[in-house]
């Protein structure tokens, strides 16, 4: 793919725009005001908005590598995680918070490998926030488990971990703790395209699909 695909993408977008132009431009009007903050991984297969079938409006998302929510921390100079979480929180005012980490996660994956390249020095840094999964899981299984069994518990590990980062935000804990904020965990599977919900209650992950099996039996 290259630019030019984008650019005829562009063209077919403009043709979706033009079909939907009311609600699209009732956006600018009246301004955004979306259902959920949506934490994601700038991986390229993982695409929040075809994952749920979502509309424009619907989302507030941010992505970055591997997921992560970084601790509060006002004395840093640059917040651009924090940042969309205070915005997402204090101005939006959104009701859920969705951090959804994924299957064959490549900042998981380095977790496990020593990152020779100097100029590797920002994700290296970032890569930091991961720590903690990565040693839950080698407590969990062991250091001399199967890789992929590693992998896949570490990126779900990390998904909980995110979920505790985010309740040191003042805004986020405060509200949570009202019962006005819900927080959500979500494992996606990109080779299946399924995903998994955490289970708070029973500490496991679960199909998103029997949440809404079980409201329909109600």
């Amino acid at each position: 793919m290259n630019l030019e695909d984008f650019a005829e993408g562009n063209v077919l977008f403009k043709s979706y725009f033009k079909k939907n132009q009311e609600s699209l431009l009732n956006l600018v009007k009246t301004g955004q005001s979306p259902k959920a903050l949506f934490i994601g991984c700038s991986d390229s297969r993982v695409i929040p908005d075809m994952m749920v079938q979502s509309n424009p409006g619907d989302l507030f998302v941010i992505r970055n590598v591997g997921n992560f929510v970084p601790p509060y921390k006002p004395d840093e100079d640059y917040h651009a995680t924090a940042s969309g979480i205070e915005y997402a929180v204090s101005v939006l005012n959104v009701k859920e918070i969705i951090i959804c980490g994924h299957s064959h996660c490549g900042a998981c994956q380095h977790l496990y490998q020593k990152i020779e390249d100097s100029s590797l020095i920002h994700t290296k840094k970032w890569l930091e926030l991961g720590e903690s999964a990565k040693s839950s899981a080698l407590l969990s299984l062991g250091a001399n488990a199967p890789m992929e069994d590693l992998l896949r518990l570490t990126e779900k590990l990390s998904v909980i971990k995110q979920i505790e980062r985010i309740l040191t935000y003042p805004n986020v804990k405060q509200r949570f703790e009202n019962g006005d904020l819900h927080i959500h965990g979500w494992y996606y599977d990109i080779e299946t395209g399924e995903i998994d919900y955490y289970n708070a209650d029973t500490y496991e992950f679960l199909p998103l699909k029997d949440l809404l099996e079980a409201n329909i039996n109600l």
